[in-house]
């Protein structure tokens, strides 16, 4: 019976090939952004991590709280520690450390490479498979022997442990072609005594944790730590912690646990009780995804609402099919056709839709996502899992059934019970019409309301990216292309500052160059970490130590990048030396050191290369950095001479040009290779490209909801001018009798415009009511406004009161022109 439904719903359909196909686009676009972003968001979000009993895992962060310092990395005994006093809750605890360093190919030059140190347990735990060879043992990480003093190292080196090694995959099929000779052997660096390979990963192992922790995602070489307790160097961290709960343990237990374990390391050891010093567990998932969560969330919230509209055009579209069938129904129905029977012929219609309109919106879904991909900000993990997979296709088809659903309900109810005698006594299709304007108007109220907040939040974004455009970044990031230099500067001090001098007289020697300097870390490139900083009382008290973020500079470097001088003076050639110890800090540390007076001249403690603070003397103040992310300030700043802490540590470089940055690429590498063919250039780009990659999580959400907004505006435009075309083919006599009354045409023309606006003023009253609440969810995507912001809700209350115009004209000015006579020979 069903199928016989579902082949008459078709013949039917394709007899009216322009309602089909309208219906048919408008779902495709509904359901098409749906399974798109449903698609990111399962990626993301969803689907469950590639580890073994994922969602047992747990990350350890540490945090120094008096220092609002976050996500801090464990050393070494930290770690023991953890470990040891952690045994009831955890199956296992595993630490990894990542960075990016050089080896030597087969033919001398340089490549980059991306490494990693594990604890020997770290695969096991999370249950990452060995393709070759064998996975690290607990005798790979057995801590090196205590080092002898310079007149017995000769001898004593010889019984170094070696390091042991895995390979990923994809390295091991790079670097030796697949080549299982290399199992058993060492890795070939200079000087030799590289790491000895045992193993191989299988392909596509990945390391999620969130790009503000700044571990490469997927190291080519994985080397077992040896790590050794050293009370001694606990302020030395570097491990990022993973663990397992046992099975049946809470999250609330497990913290409970390292919470003692954080109170015992306070109680024992001053520089975890001045800082404050706490461990936070958090499931990896959901420290991974943390920093994207609400932009998808959002962003599936809005293309849900963009659904519903679209269901409400099709609902519309539907009822005035509906009413002008409602012949056909009562004559079915006085024949004997029962209320069941005429509602699954009109939900089979209905589900023939949305099949059709779950097709092509699967096609655009399709062609959507490698776009989405394209614009998708760099901090969005897993995208290379995007894609249309089972669990996107069950989506889609639920997404159709709901539709169907959706719009299909009301139509079929309302055909399913005509009024008999009305209908067969009526004249025709405008008293069907008529019967049903209340109904029709409500669905388009409804639209509009969803519609409004839509555009709302598109405004916000909107005013958001704005803000990010005019945001003083404390430098001019135009013409300047940056480098990070890898490769041997020099044995000792002297040599390496030798070679600083010769990178910057060299390349300022270019034609074009302004200028150049170095920098680590360079602004918006990662990699900050904060240290100690305190005045006179701190010695007494080291509770008033606080948290700054250090940054290695040559000198000229402000000058280069253009920050503006606040007070004092910077830095200059006689400052990059050890003794020399001067420092420039930035407003915001100025202001918190030495507020109500002058910080020029002024001392402050400093931990950076020795184990207790050292007094340094601040010679200049400059404006505050954005150095993280555009959207905060971030930590106050202070900036070191290259040379102090012994030449050669700033090792990003920007070179200032007269014209476009990217076209001085080519004679850089260059200049780089006369000074040493073991020199090798990376993350070369533009600096504007940082500060677009900085702006890319607001662009892309508000690429999205703007086009969501606008689809939805443009569905609700069209449903009004259907509503309003309707009620003017219902009033046609109406209408004529009042022109013949002496109505004029203005007259009738503003009386269908303003029926038009005040269902868009009812839709828009619910549509601030909604906005005030859902927007809320938005204020961790927003900057420089509020969600509440009146300027926005204004705007697009004006903005869509156009579209009413504009929906309303039509209609209107059709009503206007009716010629009264006809109007009445017609009904």
């Amino acid at each position: 019976m069903f199928v016989r439904d579902v082949a008459y719903s078709a013949r039917t359909l394709g007899k009216h090939p322009v309602f089909t196909v309208a219906i048919a686009i408008t779902l495709a676009l509904g359901m098409g952004a749906s399974t798109a972003i449903f698609s990111v968001t399962n990626a993301v979000l969803l689907r469950p991590l590639p580890y073994t009993n994922s969602g047992r895992l747990i990350v350890a962060a540490g945090e120094m709280q008096k220092r609002n310092v976050k996500d801090w990395p464990f050393s070494n005994a930290d770690f023991f520690d953890l470990q040891k006093g952690t045994t009831s809750v955890f199956e296992d605890l595993a630490g990894v450390n990542t960075g990016r360093g050089t080896l030597p190919k087969e033919d001398g030059t340089l490549e980059e490479v991306r490494f990693a140190g594990v604890t020997p347990n770290f695969f096991r735990m999370l249950g990452a498979k060995i393709a070759l060879g064998r996975d690290f043992v607990d005798a790979d990480g057995q801590p090196q022997p205590p080092q002898p003093r310079a007149a017995t190292a000769p001898v004593q080196n010889a019984q170094r442990l070696p390091n042991i090694a895995i390979l990923s995959y994809e390295y091991f099929e790079r670097r030796y072609g697949g080549n299982r000779s290399i199992l058993g052997h060492p890795i070939a660096i200079a000087g030799g005594g590289g790491p000895e390979v045992v193993g191989v990963l299988a392909a596509g192992f990945e390391l999620l944790l969130p790009a503000s922790a700044n571990i490469e995602a997927q190291p080519d070489i994985w080397i077992a730590s040896r790590l050794a307790y050293d009370n001694a160097q606990r302020n030395n961290v570097s491990l990022h912690v993973i663990g397992r709960l046992k099975p049946g343990i809470t999250l609330d237990r497990a913290q409970a646990a390292v919470g003692r374990v954080a109170a015992e390391l306070r109680r024992d050891f001053p520089i975890h009780n001045t800082s404050g010093f706490f461990i936070r567990l958090e499931p990896i998932r959901q420290h991974l995804v943390a920093a994207v969560r609400p932009a998808l969330v959002a962003l599936m919230g809005a293309v849900i609402f963009l659904l519903l509209i679209a269901c409400a055009n099709v609902a519309n579209l539907m009822l005035v099919r509906m009413y002008t069938r409602e012949r056909e129904f009562a004559v079915r129905a006085s024949l004997g056709a029962s209320w069941w029977r005429l509602v699954q012929q009109t939900l089979a219609e209905s589900l023939l839709l949305a099949g059709i309109g779950s097709l092509f919106g699967l096609g655009l879904a399709w062609m959507g996502i490698r776009e989405l991909l394209v614009i998708a900000p760099a901090n969005l993990p897993r995208l290379q899992s995007v894609g249309i997979d089972p669990a996107v296709l069950i989506f889609t088809a639920a997404l159709g059934l709901a539709s169907a659903a959706i719009f299909g309900i009301l139509p079929a109810v309302r055909a399913a019970r005509p009024d008999l005698m009305h209908i067969l006594r009526g004249s025709g299709r405008a008293a069907g019409l008529g019967s049903g304007a209340i109904l029709r108007s409500t669905v388009v109220v409804f639209e509009i309301s969803v519609c409004f907040v839509l555009l709302v939040g598109s405004g916000l974004m909107f005013r958001s990216f704005l803000a990010l455009q005019r945001i003083d970044l404390g430098y001019d990031a135009s013409n300047l292309e940056t480098f990070q230099l890898l490769g041997p500067r020099g044995a000792t001090p002297q040599q390496r500052a030798a070679f600083m001098r010769e990178m910057r007289d060299r390349l300022r020697a270019l034609p074009g160059v302004q200028s150049v300097t170095a920098a680590s870390p360079f602004p918006l490139t990662g990699g900050f970490y904060p240290i100690r900083w305190g005045t006179a009382p701190a010695l007494v008290d080291p509770s008033k130590f606080q948290a700054v973020d250090p940054e290695i500079v040559l000198p000229g470097y402000f000058e280069a990048i253009r920050t503006p001088l606040m007070a004092g003076r910077t830095f200059t050639e006689a400052d990059n030396a050890p003794d020399r110890k001067l420092v420039v800090v930035d407003r915001l540390l100025a202001s918190k050191a030495f507020p109500f007076e002058s910080a020029v001249g002024k001392r402050i403690l400093i931990r950076i290369r020795t184990p207790q603070p050292e007094w340094v003397q601040i010679i200049g103040v400059v404006a505050h950095q954005r150095t993280t992310s555009l959207a905060e300030p971030g930590r106050e700043e202070i900036f070191f001479m290259d040379g102090f802490l012994g030449h050669g540590v700033a090792s990003q470089w920007a070179v200032r040009t007269s014209g476009d940055p990217a076209g001085y690429a080519e004679e850089i590498r260059k200049e780089v290779a006369k000074i040493s063919p073991k020199l090798l250039i990376t993350r070369m780009q533009p600096m504007q490209a940082w500060v677009t990659r900085a702006r890319s999580g607001t662009r892309f959400s508000l690429l999205l909801i703007g086009i969501f907004a606008t689809i939805a505006a443009l569905l609700a435009g069209v449903g009004l001018y259907g509503v309003l075309s309707s009620a003017v083919r219902q009033r046609t006599a109406e209408i004529g009798v009042r022109m013949a009354m002496g109505a004029t045409p203005s007259e009738v023309f503003l009386a269908i415009v303003g029926n038009g606006l005040r269902l868009s003023a009812v839709g828009i009253a619910i549509g601030i009511a909604a906005a005030l609440a859902l927007t809320r969810l938005m204020v961790t995507m927003l900057v420089g406004v509020r969600p509440s912001d009146p300027i926005t809700i204004v705007a697009m209350s004006g903005a869509f009161l156009v579209i009413t115009a504009i929906a309303s004209w039509l209609p209107a000015r059709r009503a206007s022109a009716l010629d009264p006579a006809a109007a009445l020979r017609e009904e």
